[in-house]
């Protein structure tokens, strides 16, 4: 399957883009339209649930696209200072904010911008609750349930030090929150959603009737084809129903899920050890170090894997890091100076990790 031209047969992202005569490189390159075309779905939720969805600022963050995502979604999830900052003072919505734990001195800024301050666990709560008047402050809850296979990503690995579980809420006074926050999922379906909640009621249902909101996190693959869109409304309605609160969504892969891509220019090949080596103006490291964290292989349009097409070439970046490989990717052409390439699939999680290790250039 030719992944780019099958999921979005009608219209793919960037169809038109010029790679010869595009200024600028390496550069990120957004598709408005492709964009616009997530947040239609993530509203076809909203309207059928009556929940708020947030953009989760971890994973996509570009605020030249906030004046179309606003139009859409109901504020911003932050994690730090200055992501509630953005989110305050670029989206101007909704704010919540996160943290596995907060400085003191930078606490009191965060409630300046922020609708919501969430805690990690209950002695954080206790010890910040009183100068945090007027903010309404929530609990994030491990519900102990993992449904994410890759560890660096799971927040319900054994030893996660993401959220409270159940045994650790006995001090808690519950009318010191007004809502718990859960995160279990990574570019999950909604299947996964309901197998957590499920474990989630049985473990804190007594809390749940005296919350005013529950936000459900983001992992959530809303935007992706084949996801279950009715089951999400049939779960969210469910919550909405039994427990009357307000029910919250923050995805960021959701929203920027196939809608850009990163492109780059070929610099030198040359053959070493038997192997043919392209080195391109960007990195690994640099510019999408999930390529090497987690790890995977990003797609290259009109590439093959290794062996399928003519030439094959090891990609790499510029950056003195030895292990700074992209992958190994095969060409009808062989690759030359000056030739350019698209890696597909690079919003999100990929401009928010963009680090100036080494000097390289953005």
């Amino acid at each position: 399957m030719d992944y780019y031209k099958d999921i979005f047969p009608e219209r793919p992202y960037l169809e038109d883009l010029d790679l010869p005569s595009f200024p600028g490189s390496p550069a990120y390159i957004i598709d408005g339209q492709a964009l616009e075309r997530n947040l239609e779905i993530l509203k076809e939720i909203k309207g059928k649930t009556d929940c708020k969805i947030l953009l989760a600022l971890k994973a996509f963050s570009n605020y030249k696209t906030f004046p179309l995502i606003k139009n859409f979604l109901d504020g911003c999830c932050a994690s730090s200072l200055w992501e509630a900052q953005l989110a305050y003072e670029e989206f101007g919505k909704e704010v919540h904010t996160y943290s596995p734990a907060y400085r003191s001195d930078e606490l009191n800024q965060i409630s300046n911008y922020s609708n919501h301050i969430i805690f990690n666990s209950v002695q954080e709560l206790k010890r910040h609750k009183a100068s945090l008047k007027g903010t309404e402050l929530g609990l994030r809850i491990n519900p102990e349930h993992s449904e994410t296979e890759v560890e660096l990503y799971n927040p319900c690995s054994k030893f996660s030090r993401l959220g409270a579980k159940l045994a650790d809420l006995e001090g808690l006074d519950i009318d010191d929150i007004s809502g718990f926050h859960l995160h279990t999922l990574c570019q999950k379906g909604a299947d996964a959603l309901e197998r957590t909640l499920a474990v989630f009621e049985e473990k804190f249902h007594e809390f749940l009737p005296k919350l005013k909101w529950l936000n459900l996190g983001g992992g959530h693959h809303i935007t992706q084809v084949g996801y279950d869109k009715d089951l999400l409304i049939r779960l969210i309605n469910k919550l909405k129903t039994k427990y009357d609160l307000q029910v919250y969504l923050e995805p960021g892969e959701a929203v920027a899920i196939n809608t850009g891509s990163l492109l780059c220019t070929v610099l030198d090949t040359f053959e070493s050890a038997g192997v043919h080596h392209a080195i391109v103006d960007l990195s690994a490291t640099c510019h999408m170090p999930d390529v090497l964290e987690m790890p995977y292989r990003p797609d290259i349009r009109g590439a093959g894997e290794e062996g399928q097409k003519k030439f094959s070439y090891r990609l790499g970046g510029t950056s003195c890091l030895a292990g700074d490989s992209i992958g190994i990717y095969s060409f009808e052409q062989e690759l030359k100076r000056g030739d350019r390439l698209l890696f597909d699939d690079m919003s999100h999680y990929t401009m928010v990790k963009t680090s100036f290790f080494n000097g390289v250039r953005h």
